[in-house]
């Protein structure tokens, strides 16, 4: 009974790891704080919210950045998502692929999704300008040049009115969160400022602003929009996720957006259009269409005419030179040629040389320990050829008992599983394959060689013991090559202890870092090595073993040394021995 639970047990453990591992996999979503970290928090937290409720194998979590801020992350792919505004969208969607997933839609708006716009405010009076025209000569406050309904969104407005900005006495750029430009206005800064729409309906049902201390300029109607606007309106901001962001969770996400309940009136709804959007940086030649203020080839060539003249010279002359000299070079570069191919011919033959000596070197471990993996797939196969005996006596009894039945066919799945893991293990270790590095963790990597290795050790009666330091920084290296070098160790530590004098001792693993480097050391309590040994114990064919060719320890120290590192070995006081091995240690990654 107690056997044939184990296999659910197994089962349950399996899936409480992985649901455990999961739910550690952090995904940061960037949003644009134009009104500051703190407003962008209130705005966004439902969608969080949602995010963490209908994903919980997820753990999200918002960033809060400034323009620079978001671009920097998405080029550094320190973010998996982005939340922005619509021009800020296209220009990251430009430079580097980002892809749209939903849009903001606010349900009390005629056009729930064309909600982006601008408000042009001055100090309220008798005389105040009243449209784009009364603005030349003056002070205009915007958060950035590069914000989208701060800056961009006017700017069209005014080109299309014939105003241009140079106009302007000033463009005072007060910086985020947007709150600024209403100070610069407050101060006498600035005469003008640039808010986004709604931004001073919001603030006077605050009681932060007067109803009649600002007035609006160039006012236009927006049929069915709730607030006061400069500017035609544009599609709201998108959720957009960066193009090295997994498929699969860009999918549950986007599900996620669309069934999100509305909260305070606005909802995730499908990715909107933004041509409206390419239109802006296409006639202000900027963004994306930065290309098209730059001017033509041929007004280039003939406002610098007397340049080309001078260069058309110069290429004269170096056409003349080069056809001189190029007799010299052929013959030159023809000699060079045969000796590059030569040397290449050489380094190939060398390569593979190696790669031959290092797939025998695996072949002789696994070799070494045929015996002690043949008995450990015997120990499923065994299980499987149980547990097929039992369903057959169920079954011949003639009243099969279905849960039984079951339990048997679960148990035969799991040891099948059990032995084509070991089956898969031993051709990934002999193999070969080119060598590919990567950040390791020394403690991983030497546990699954143990799983090699750990039956070879139990069939003599030597006992392992670990002694890993907590958080290992990792190093770069190859995990097969790695391996390698950890099995041949550990199988001539086991060598060693052949005759020993205290085999409970055991074979003792350890890791440790400092200066910059990671150590990882075998430790054996056999006979020790003779001073001769000690002497020649690198060198290609010396062998201590019977059966050895005295090519496993050379080999460690090449593949040590090409990492890096360093591979030696101390002869301890109390007898036995340790070999040990340092690799650099990686460099921290960049969050």
């Amino acid at each position: 009974m107690i056997s044939s639970l184990l296999p659910r047990l197994g089962l349950v453990l399996a899936l409480g790891l992985t649901v455990s591992a999961a739910s550690a996999r952090e995904v940061r979503v960037a949003v644009l704080a134009f009104q500051g970290s703190e407003r962008a928090s209130q705005d966004f937290a439902p969608t969080i919210a949602a995010l963490n409720a209908a994903l919980p194998e997820h753990s999200f979590t918002m960033v809060p950045l400034d323009l620079a801020g978001v671009a920097s992350a998405v080029e550094e792919h320190s973010v998996d998502f982005v939340i922005t505004n619509p021009g800020d969208y296209v220009v990251l969607e430009a430079r580097s692929g980002v892809t749209r997933l939903a849009t903001i839609e606010s349900r009390d708006h005629a056009v729930p999704t064309d909600t982006v716009g601008s408000t042009v405010i001055v100090r309220g009076g008798v005389d105040h300008p009243t449209d784009f025209d009364d603005l030349r000569g003056a002070h205009l406050a915007v958060v950035s040049r590069g914000a989208f309904g701060g800056w961009q969104v006017i700017w069209r407005e005014m080109f299309e009115a014939g105003v241009d900005p140079d106009a302007l006495s000033e463009i005072v750029e007060t910086g985020y969160p947007m709150e600024g430009v209403i100070e610069a206005l407050r101060e006498g800064r600035a005469d003008a400022g640039v808010l986004r729409a709604c931004m001073l309906e919001n603030h006077i049902a605050q009681g932060l602003i007067a109803p009649d201390e600002f007035a609006v300029v160039a006012e236009r109607p927006e049929p069915g929009f709730p607030c006061r606007v400069s500017s035609r309106l544009y599609p709201d901001w998108p959720f957009a996720r960066l193009a090295s962001t997994e498929t699969d969770l860009a999918k549950a996400v986007t599900a996620a957006l669309l069934q999100m309940p509305p909260s305070d009136g606005r909802a995730w709804t499908a990715p909107q259009d933004y041509t409206t959007v390419h239109a802006l940086f296409r006639d202000l030649r900027i963004g994306p269409y930065a290309y098209l203020a730059r001017t033509s080839v041929l007004g280039y060539v003939r406002a610098h005419w007397h340049w080309f003249a001078l260069a058309s010279v110069a290429s004269l002359w170096w056409v003349i030179h080069v056809a001189h000299v190029e007799t010299l070079v052929r013959r030159r570069t023809a000699e060079l040629t045969r000796e590059v191919a030569e040397r290449e011919k050489a380094e190939r033959r060398a390569q593979m040389h190696r790669e031959e000596r290092d797939q025998f070197s695996r072949l002789g471990i696994l070799g070494e320990m045929a015996s002690s993996i043949a008995h450990e797939l015997n120990q499923p196969l065994a299980a499987i050829a149980n547990y097929a005996e039992g369903m057959t006596r169920a079954i011949d009894r003639g009243k099969p008992d279905t849960a039984f039945l079951r339990d048997g066919a679960r148990g035969i799945a799991g040891q099948a599983e059990r032995a084509g893991a070991i089956i898969r293990r031993i051709r990934a270790f002999m193999r070969r394959r080119a060598a590919h590095r990567e950040r390791l963790d020394l403690n991983v990597v030497l546990r699954e060689a143990l799983e090699f290795f750990h039956a070879t050790a139990a069939r003599k009666n030597i006992p392992l013991t670990l002694n890993l330091e907590a958080n290992l920084p990792r190093v770069v290296a190859d995990r097969i090559e790695i391996e390698q070098v950890l099995l041949n160790l550990m199988q001539n530590a086991v060598d060693a202890m052949a005759h020993s004098l205290a085999p409970a001792h055991g074979i003792v693993l350890s890791t440790s870092s400092g200066d910059g480097a990671v150590t990882v050391a075998v430790r054996d309590h056999g006979t020790g090595l003779s001073a001769e040994a000690e002497a020649h114990l690198f060198d290609a064919f010396y062998t201590t073993k019977a059966q050895g060719l005295g090519l496993g320890l050379p080999i460690c120290r090449t593949i040590i040394e090409a990492h890096g590192g360093r591979l030696s070995a101390t002869t301890e006081p109390d007898g036995g021995l340790t070999m040990r091995f340092t690799l650099p240690a990686a460099p921290e990654e960049q969050s």
